[in-house]
């Protein structure tokens, strides 16, 4: 079974293939070399796994002829340049040695979008995705957010002495916000019967979330949203007198506020009640 980071991976690929196809052939002139459209999508990053930036432009039938640049605002040398059906690193800087790739088979049909291996904090900042083929040339800046965010996991509190919910996310920056929210009444204010903690990981500077929710009531749904200007990630359990029922989202904001990138969705799943702690 794909992993989490998989799904929401492939699901980028799948979007950028789609405005690829859809990528309008606008061009200026009647003859001639002219300029040609390019296209971003404003993209983010999950620290220490592969991020996409993602660019499409107006197709090409002779691979040969498109030569793709990717530049980075502030860093001398090249991100990326692909040419002449191939990858050409040799003006290559060295923050990006090893960690970047196009999508070869994808590039005739004017996806030029760069997959970024092991995305780190500094790789934040403005792109510039620069193309050339034999009907012109044009450009498009991408501004690429990095963090982290991961689906946090919402079970009953087994080791607290009331009733209660535990919402625990490993990996989240920058700091996020933490709502609880009640299927009955979303608006409901449970911040004086919630609890919140950020534990700052060992080995970087994302944190681990937990948020623990008194005073729960069972055969009801119960949401943990945790969000900041990255992404948001809810997880939903709902309490019976014989099962638990839970179901966790994330999905990552566009700073446009008009495009989401992707979503991963897991469905309910059933698991058994703590065996010494039941919900009244």
């Amino acid at each position: 079974m794909a992993s989490r980071g998989q799904v929401i991976f492939w699901s980028i690929i799948s979007t950028i293939i789609i405005l690829a196809g859809a990528t309008a052939l606008i061009g200026f002139g009647i003859s001639g070399r002219h300029s040609i459209t390019v296209t971003t999508l404003t993209s983010a990053g999950n620290t220490g796994e592969d991020g996409i930036l993602s660019c499409t432009f107006e197709p090409n039938i002779k691979l040969s002829d498109i030569v793709i640049q990717w530049l980075k605002e502030g860093v001398m040398g090249l991100a990326h340049e692909f040419k002449e059906g191939k990858d050409d690193l040799s003006d290559q800087h060295e923050m990006f040695r090893g960690r970047t790739a196009v999508f070869a088979d994808q590039v005739i049909v004017g996806n030029d979008s760069l997959r970024l291996k092991n995305v780190q904090l500094t790789d934040a900042g403005t792109y510039k995705c620069y193309i050339i083929t034999s009907k012109g040339k044009g450009n498009a800046n991408l501004e690429y957010k990095t963090g982290a965010f991961s689906i946090p996991e919402v079970n009953v509190d087994c080791n607290a002495t009331s009733e209660s919910l535990r919402c625990e996310a490993p990996r989240w920056f920058p700091q996020p916000t933490v709502v609880w929210a009640f299927q009955v009444d979303q608006g409901a204010n449970f911040s004086e019967v919630s609890d919140t903690s950020f534990e700052l990981n060992s080995k970087n500077v994302t944190m681990k979330v937990v948020s623990v929710l008194y005073s729960v009531t069972i055969n009801n749904t119960y949401s943990c949203m945790i969000e900041n200007n990255i992404a948001k990630a809810t997880g939903d359990i709902k309490v019976t007198d014989s099962e638990i029922k839970r179901q966790s989202h994330l999905q990552l904001l566009n700073s446009k506020a008009s495009l989401c990138v992707s979503s991963v969705a897991i469905t309910w799943v059933l698991l058994p009640l703590c065996p010494y702690l039941m919900l009244k």
